[in-house]
Parts: C-alpha cells; sequence; structure tokens
C-alpha cells in the first residue's frame, strides 16, 4: 500500500516539481540577463571595460558638470559697456532733475528768494572755491561723522554680539535698543550741550546715541539669521565661545550686520547734522550743519540748497566708496553675484 500510494502521488509531485524548476529557471536568467546588461550596457560605448566602465563614465561626466558650475568666466567689462550702464543712467538722473529745477525757475512757481536758480547756487560755491573754505567745511564734517562712527562699532559690535549670543542681556537690553533706534536723533541734542558743553565731545555723543543701537540691532538681526546647523557644525569642530563667535557667528552674520552698518551710518550723518545745527558755535568750527544754519540765519537760499547738496553728496559719495563695495564683495563670496 505504501509502494502504491508512492507511485499514486508520483505524477503530481513531479508536475509541481517541473513548474517550479522551469519559473526559477526564468527569474535565474532574467535575474542573470538584467546583471550582464548594467555591466556591459554602457561598457562597450565608453570603451572600457565591463562593470567598471559605467561607473567611471559617469563619475567622470559628474565631476565635469560640477566643475563646469563652479568656474564662472569672468571677463572685464569694455569701457564703453560701464560707461552705459554705471555713468549714464546716473548723469541723465541729474540732469533731468537740474533741467526740471530750471524750468520751475523759469516758470516762478516761487520767489527768486525762495527757489533759487542752479546758477545761484553754482555761484555759491564757487564763492567757497576761491574762499578756500569749501574743503575745510567738508572735512570738519566728515572726519566728526567717520570717528564717530568708528567709535559706534567698536562699542555697537560687541553689544550688538552680547545681546544676540546672551538670552538674559537680549531681555534685559534688546527692547531698550529698539526703542532708543527708534528715538530721534535730534532728542539728544539738548541734553548732551547741558551735559558736556558745546564742544567736539558733545558732537561725538550723539552720534554715539544714534549710530550705536543700529549697529548693535543690525547684528542681532544677522546672528538670529545663521543656520543652526552651522552653529552645531562649530561646536563640533572645537569652535566655541570667542572662537566661535569670530570663525562661525560672525561671518554667517556678515550680511545683516553689513546692512546694521550702513543704517548706523546715516544714523551717524543724520545726528551730527542736527547737532551742528542745533548747537552751532565758533568753537565748534564750520561744518555742513553749521553752514546750513547760517544761511538761514542769513537769508541765503542759496547757500541753504549748496549745504543740502553737500550734505546730500557725501552720503552718497560714502556709500558708493566704502558700503557698496564691502557689500558687492560679501555677495560674490557668497555666489550671490557674478563679478564681471
Amino acid at each position: 500500500m505504501a509502494s502504491t500510494d508512492t507511485t499514486t502521488a508520483t505524477p503530481g509531485g513531479d508536475a509541481a516539481e517541473a513548474g517550479e524548476a522551469v519559473a526559477a529557471g526564468e527569474a535565474v536568467a532574467a535575474g542573470e540577463a538584467v546583471a550582464a546588461g548594467a555591466g556591459t550596457g554602457n561598457g562597450s560605448d565608453s570603451g572600457s571595460g565591463p562593470g567598471s566602465g559605467n561607473g567611471s563614465a559617469d563619475l567622470a561626466g559628474l565631476g565635469a558638470g560640477l566643475d563646469a558650475l563652479d568656474s564662472v568666466q569672468v571677463r572685464r567689462a569694455p569701457v564703453r559697456e560701464v560707461l552705459v550702464r554705471k555713468v549714464l543712467p546716473p548723469a541723465i538722473a541729474v540732469t533731468v532733475v537740474l533741467a526740471v529745477w530750471q524750468l520751475l525757475v523759469s516758470a516762478r512757481v516761487a520767489d527768486a528768494g525762495k527757489l533759487p536758480s542752479p546758477g545761484a547756487v553754482w555761484d555759491s560755491l564757487t564763492a567757497m572755491w576761491l574762499a578756500g573754505t569749501l574743503f575745510g567745511v567738508l572735512w570738519t564734517s566728515v572726519s566728526r561723522a567717520l570717528l564717530g562712527f568708528l567709535l559706534a562699532l567698536a562699542i555697537g559690535t560687541p553689544l550688538g554680539l552680547l545681546v544676540a549670543r546672551v538670552k538674559p542681556v537680549r531681555a534685559a537690553i534688546g527692547p531698550i535698543l529698539s526703542g532708543l533706534q527708534s528715538l530721534p536723533s535730534v532728542a539728544w541734542v539738548a541734553p548732551a550741550v547741558l551735559w558736556l558743553g558745546l564742544d567736539d565731545s558733545m558732537m561725538y555723543t550723539v552720534i554715539l546715541l544714534g549710530a550705536v543701537p543700529s549697529i548693535a540691532n543690525g547684528l542681532v538681526a544677522g546672528v538670529d539669521q545663521v543656520p543652526p546647523l552651522f552653529l552645531r557644525a562649530g561646536r563640533t569642530l572645537g569652535a566655541t565661545g570667542l572662537k566661535g563667535a569670530w570663525h562661525i557667528v560672525m561671518p554667517a552674520a556678515l550680511p545683516g550686520y553689513l546692512a546694521g552698518l550702513k543704517q548706523g551710518w546715516a544714523f551717524s550723518w543724520r545726528s551730527l547734522m542736527a547737532a551742528e545745527i542745533i548747537a552751532s558755535s565758533p568753537d565748534l568750527g564750520l561744518g555742513l550743519g553749521q553752514l546750513l544754519e547760517n544761511g538761514r540765519n542769513n537769508f541765503d537760499m542759496p547757500g541753504i540748497f549748496l549745504a543740502i547738496l553737500l550734505i546730500l553728496l557725501v552720503g552718497i559719495a560714502v556709500d558708493l566708496l566704502i558700503f557698496s563695495p564691502l557689500e558687492r564683495t560679501v555677495l560674490r563670496r557668497r555666489g550671490l553675484l557674478v563679478k564681471g
């Protein structure tokens, strides 16, 4: 009976085994075909051996693509292109402003004592040039503003870094800095005169009170925008404390810090002009603010317009000569601006 049962079960078992063998054979054959195709499909095209040819070709193509992305074709712009793109637009704008100004004067929209012509302002500038007082007036104000800004930079940078990195200090001083930044600088002139008298220390005090909050808040905003991954990577590499602040935090916060510096300079310049206009004295020398106030006292509208234009030109010159190159350098190093 046992042998009969074995003989009877054999055909079904053979069929099942045969089906399994066929399926297994087809799977193995398909796997070998896929492996052979992946190993030799692109190898003949690249001219290398099977298996390694495709990988080396892909790596070579990837490296070439990365090199193409990293390499930027830098060319020196021709003089004509520089003139058209950089010099011509502001020259056209100045010409349009002067033309509209002269048109308003010719149309007599206001009395000559209230709206002087561009020629009258030019005559006032020529008189100061011939008298030899133009550069002295400019230097008096510019030197004060630059020195006051450097002092504000030396105070505002560590203060902003301290506020940004130490939470108790931020909770205590942060709102005060924001309030001081929104306070008009002219409000500090009267107490500074009473505290320090009519001398240069009063001028520098007003500049510091106007510029330090802007610089500190700009650095705080820049530090707040630093990705936490940078800080963790710096701590992993041992950059902690002052070393981390110098090598990790400050470079990462540089765009916000630079914006704070530009705003700090604007507050320095405005604070100085307010101090020179209000606290004018012969002991302080003749600056642009005093020049503007003297024009008001003497009903000299060409002198007033000249002082306004000189104040405007100094602000534009400092931005073009100092802050714009710094901003372009930072953007170029971060890959956000292509030279040429």
